[in-house]
């Protein structure tokens, strides 16, 4: 039951992690690299009817965002959790492209950016937080020459 509750924890304190890191990344972005003059970013509908301003750029803090959110939530789910490790990280990074795509239906954004970002922002930073969460508690597997 010990175990059971660990790796409950391990999830929630996992998905919690990869949030802050997520939101911080958001509200710090456009001091960054501020939006167009003019650009409302507070509400869908402003993003919305505005998204024709935004260059590249301006997208790389939301990528960041999400990618850095997920590395996070993997790696703090794997470093607590008491058992199944990589398979709970990667159910975070599975949670966090759920919500990716959730995400993607609502905020209208680019075709490239909705494809880069669903496919290089959660289950493969998933998959670095495991690599590094096994560094990190030395049983990374062996490096094959």
């Amino acid at each position: 039951m010990k175990t059971i509750l660990q790796n409950i924890i391990a999830v929630v304190v996992g998905l919690a992690a990869g949030g802050c890191a997520n939101m911080a990344l958001i509200i710090v972005g456009p001091h960054v690299i501020p939006p167009p003059p003019g650009m409302n970013t507070t509400t869908v509908e402003s993003l919305t009817a505005s998204m024709h301003l935004l260059e590249p750029r301006h997208f790389v803090f939301p990528f960041l965002a999400h990618a850095l959110g997920t590395l996070a939530a993997a790696l703090v789910c794997f470093l607590i959790a008491a058992s199944r490790r990589s398979l709970l990280a990667y159910a975070v990074g599975v949670v966090s492209l759920a919500g990716g795509i959730a995400a993607a239906s609502m905020i209208p954004a680019p075709p490239w950016f909705i494809v880069l970002d669903l496919v290089f922002a959660y289950l493969p930073m998933a998959w670095v937080g495991i690599r590094l969460g096994q560094r990190l508690r030395g049983t990374a597997p062996a490096a094959t020459p």
